[in-house]
């Protein structure tokens, strides 16, 4: 690697409209690389906000997403991702995922075969973003006969999300590269990238492939209250993460790898956190430099160089919603120190 990575911000549904936009204006301004958007189940729809953000910006890539098949047909992902690269004049993109079983559960959908949702997607939506009439019938999704009513851009990039074996090969196979989630290690992304790599390889695929991290940023003049602030985020997701790690090897794997904290560790800290423990008490600094940006913005871009070193491409960063208006112009500083070539 070349030591050089975007820097993007992580949006969700969790945060309003108007939010969304004056966060996508500082960074546009700022000159980070782009949006991307979580849709959560049962938060606002993204896409009002999307929208938004692109009729408000110039420059930013709007990159939509999660979406799930199981909520949004794949007909209906290629519609809204077709007229919101217009709005954006060529700046979008689309990410899908096939996780949140236990919303899709909510709604009357046993999803026991992500796998081949995802498969039947990328069909469905590749052939009608292309322009042609799709008649494909899936193991669960099938599009017979459809044909979109506008002729979208050509090569609008379509990315997976997930962390396990088969859906990193897929994603090699058939997409144009993969979003790893919160509270994954560097290392974990380093193998994760890897596999994808190979897996396009193996496909006789030619591009290159963009390696998505979503991680929290928490960044400050004083390195101490950055710290705080980041284990902050962390403990809000750390005893979900290790949850769902009970039943998921991936998301095991995810937090272990290469962070040098031991599942009987991550399993009282979780402990601790539910019982409502201050993170700051909870969680060393170990778990900050495994699962957040934070610090200085010299200490950030050190980060990031440390995570594109592992094959990490882009960085959607989540900041503190009382902080973003400062945070964005010091993580430009970052982003610029980051790409600065050596010895400067």
């Amino acid at each position: 690697m070349d030591g050089r990575t975007g820097i993007s911000l992580r949006l969700h549904g969790g945060i309003d409209a108007d939010a969304c936009v004056a966060l996508a204006k500082s960074a546009d301004e700022s000159g980070l690389a782009g949006i991307w958007f979580a849709e959560n189940a049962f938060a606002r729809g993204i896409l009002p906000a999307a929208s938004a953000c692109a009729a408000a910006t110039r420059r930013l890539q709007i990159n939509a997403g999660v979406f799930n098949p199981f909520s949004r047909h794949p007909t209906m992902m290629a519609m809204e991702i077709g007229a919101l690269d217009e709005v954006s004049h060529g700046r979008a993109a689309l990410v899908i995922g096939g996780g949140l079983i236990a919303a899709s559960a909510k709604i009357g959908f046993a999803v026991d075969k992500p796998l081949a949702a995802l498969r039947d997607t990328l069909a469905i939506v590749r052939g009608l973003l292309a322009g042609e009439e799709v008649d494909h019938v899936g193991r669960l999704f099938s599009a017979r006969k459809v044909k979109l009513d506008f002729t979208p851009r050509a090569g609008i990039p379509i990315y997976l999300a997930g962390r396990g074996e088969l859906t990193i090969k897929l994603a090699g196979e058939a997409a144009d590269g993969i979003v790893i989630s919160n509270m994954c290690s560097p290392e974990f992304a380093r193998h994760t990238a890897e596999r994808l790599h190979a897996s396009h390889r193996a496909a006789g695929r030619t591009g290159t492939m963009k390696v998505v991290q979503y991680l929290p940023c928490a960044v400050a003049e004083d390195r101490g209250v950055a710290v705080n602030r980041a284990k902050a985020a962390i403990g809000k997701m750390l005893p979900a993460f290790w949850s769902l790690g009970q039943t998921l090897k991936s998301a095991r794997e995810g937090l272990v790898a290469g962070t040098g904290i031991a599942a009987a560790e991550f399993a009282a800290a979780a402990m601790r956190l539910v019982a409502g423990e201050d993170p700051v008490d909870v969680l060393d600094e170990r778990y900050v430099d495994a699962f957040c940006i934070a610090g200085t913005a010299a200490e950030c871009a050190a980060a990031v160089r440390r995570h594109a070193a592992a094959g990490v491409t882009e960085l959607a960063l989540t900041l503190d919603a009382a902080t973003f208006r400062d945070d964005i112009p010091t993580l430009a500083e970052a982003l610029v120190a980051n790409n600065r070539p050596a010895g400067n």
